[in-house]
This record gives structure tokens, C-alpha cells and sequence, in this order.
């Protein structure tokens, strides 16, 4: 069977998206509105398959039509894009902590942006597994395996891509466990980083890198991401399930200062809530993400997810604000421990 290759030369488009059909409870006289979401890498094909639907509802609902274009990017780069002047009517990024940076540099958001949706606007949950080649040529099995002489691990850059960010704390947690303390997790993620060829901006890019420019042994990647990999190539890849790993929580919020410029604040948060419908937790399942919210859609793709251990960031590191002072920011354990060959 002839496997589909354009979920990897879609990522090479411009970096806003074709136009898509949304949703959203404007006044049923009203004329079309446009929105543009600003994702991170992975969700292309998701939403590409969210907005058809809601615009399919809304459209039979209201009559009105509703465009949403979407971007996609590493997603700290992609919120520095919102604060430098991009129209995002919504956020969908992949960590609180890149939407809080919305919040401290000029306010584009709302500071009590995640109560204003249910599981602190977070509709999916994802987390941080390892994707190798046919076979496992070079026995990796958990992440202790990634810091070995000779092993190259493919992985985004912290500092413009949220996914990197949770592969990363994934990692240092691991081995702040097993080994004990963060003195030696911070050895062991040094030598992992040691093993990286090149860091690419955000998580699609990665997968490119290492699915068809062949680099690398082994992929730190979105369970999602893996599990389409997966999908897309077969026997080329397998995917290897960790010994522990992040509850990844990516968070949404609609982006206060444009929607209220706009005049588009009603279609924006009509667009997020959908995301908790039972037709979009279905959706959200069918690409690899795990609900959050329908029982129904957990009971349905529950055995695609495997079961391993998850802590969160608030757990292990006393949340975003926290891990991303001592780690990311300007001067923390990643620019210390991090020499591009």
C-alpha cells in the first residue's frame, strides 16, 4: 500500500496556511469573519480538520461564514511573532508558558487567561516519546540511552520550540530521578545535548530532519508527531515508550487585544470552546492527542496511548514561570550546557 507523504511537504508552505471554514456565535446578520490561529508545529493537520468541521456547524446553525487561517511555528517563536504585531485572533500554543509571555510583554492577553476555559484551557493533552529507525538498530530504550558515546538525537531548539522545551524537562527529570539531584541531571541532559547534530526551530521541523534528511538515531518527538510518523512511513520507524515521561498540556486562549480591536471576540471564544464538543474531542483523538474532556473520546482511542508514568511541570518544577527562569531564559542550565559543534 502506497504510504501518504504530504503531511511532510506541507510544513514546507509559507508559514500562514491555506484559508479554512470556521465558527463562531456572531449575530446571525452578520457578514463573514476571518481568524487567524497561531499554532505550533505539530497541529497543522489538526486543525486543518477542527475548522472544516466547525465551519460545517456553524455555517448550518447561523448561516454565517467564517475563514480561519492558520500559522504554525516553534511556539515560543510563534508567540514573539504575536508580540511583535501578528493579528492572531487565538493562541494555540504548546505550553502555558509561551501564552504567559503574551500576558508580560504588552498585555496581549488577559492574566487570567486559563480559567476562562475548562481544564485551565487546556482541551488536549499530549506528552514526550522516542521514535527510532526499523528495528531499534541501536537498542535504545529509554532516555538514559540518548546520552550514550555515538548516539544522535534529533531535537528542536528550547529556545523557539515549545515541544523542546517539555523533551527537555522530560529528560532532566528522568535523570534527576534515577541518578539524584539536579547536579546529575544536569550532567546527563549536558551529554545528551552533546549527541544533538543540529537544532531546528520548532517540532515539524525536526521530524523532517529526521524522517526524510535521515539524520539522526533517534527522534525526541510528540507522542502525536511519533504516532503519525508511524502512520505515514511504517516499517521505517518505531516508536519506544520511555520509562517516564511529561503530561504535556498545551493551552489556548483567544488573544484579548486583537479580538477586541477586531471586533471578532464573540466568533474567537465560540472557536475554542468547540474544541471541548464531542465532535472535536473525536477529532482530537483521531490525530494522536489525547482529550481531555469526553469520556466517549477517551473510552475510543484510549488504547492507541500507551501507559507510562507522567508528572507535570507544576510537580517537578514548580511550574512554567519557575522552569523557564531556570532553565531557558538568557543565561540558564540550557545556555550553560549547550556548545553548537
Amino acid at each position: 500500500m502506497a504510504k501518504r507523504r504530504d503531511f511532510i511537504k506541507f510544513p514546507l508552505a509559507a508559514a500562514l496556511g491555506g484559508t479554512l471554514g470556521g465558527l463562531a456565535p456572531a449575530a446571525r446578520a452578520a457578514g463573514p469573519v476571518t481568524l487567524l490561529n497561531v499554532s505550533y508545529d505539530p497541529t497543522r493537520e489538526l486543525y486543518v480538520e477542527i475548522n472544516q468541521a466547525f465551519a460545517r456547524q456553524w455555517k448550518a446553525r447561523s448561516g454565517q461564514d467564517v475563514t480561519i487561517k492558520q500559522s504554525h511555528g516553534g511556539s515560543g517563536k510563534q508567540a514573539r511573532s504575536i508580540i511583535d504585531g501578528l493579528d492572531a485572533d487565538v493562541a494555540t500554543l504548546a505550553l502555558a508558558g509561551d501564552t504567559d509571555a503574551l500576558v508580560r510583554n504588552g498585555g496581549w492577553v488577559a492574566p487570567d487567561w486559563q480559567k476562562r476555559l475548562p481544564n485551565n484551557a487546556t482541551p488536549y493533552a499530549s506528552t514526550i516519546i522516542l521514535v527510532v529507525r526499523e528495528g531499534n538498530p541501536k537498542g535504545i530504550k529509554d532516555w538514559d540511552d540518548l546520552a550514550r558515546p555515538g548516539i544522535n538525537v534529533i531535537t528542536p531548539n528550547p529556545k523557539t520550540s515549545g515541544g523542546a522545551r517539555w523533551n527537555y524537562l522530560a529528560a532532566w527529570e528522568f535523570a534527576k530521578r534515577k541518578y539524584g539531584g539536579d547536579a546529575k541531571a544536569r550532567e546527563f541532559v549536558g551529554k545528551l545535548y552533546g549527541n544533538v547534530p543540529v537544532l531546528d526551530t520548532g517540532a515539524r521541523g525536526s521530524t523532517i530532519t529526521f524522517a526524510q534528511r535521515n539524520m539522526g538515531d533517534v527522534l525526541i518527538a510528540w507522542e502525536n508527531e511519533a504516532f503519525l510518523l508511524e502512520k505515514e512511513f511504517g516499517a521505517k520507524f518505531d516508536v519506544v515508550v520511555p520509562s517516564l515521561s511529561v503530561l504535556a498540556e498545551p493551552a489556548v486562549t483567544v488573544v484579548d487585544r486583537n479580538v477586541d480591536k477586531k471586533g471578532t471576540r464573540a466568533v474567537a471564544e465560540a472557536y475554542l470552546q468547540y474544541l471541548y464538543t464531542e465532535e472535536a474531542q473525536d477529532i482530537i483523538g483521531k490525530h494522536f492527542y489525547r482529550p481531555n474532556v469526553s469520556a466517549k473520546a477517551q473510552a475510543k482511542y484510549a488504547r492507541q496511548f500507551p501507559k507510562l508514568p507522567l508528572f507535570t511541570v507544576d510537580q517537578a518544577f514548580g511550574g512554567w514561570a519557575q522552569a523557564d527562569k531556570a532553565h531557558f531564559a538568557d543565561g540558564g542550565s540550557f545556555d550553560q550546557i549547550y556548545t553548537r559543534k
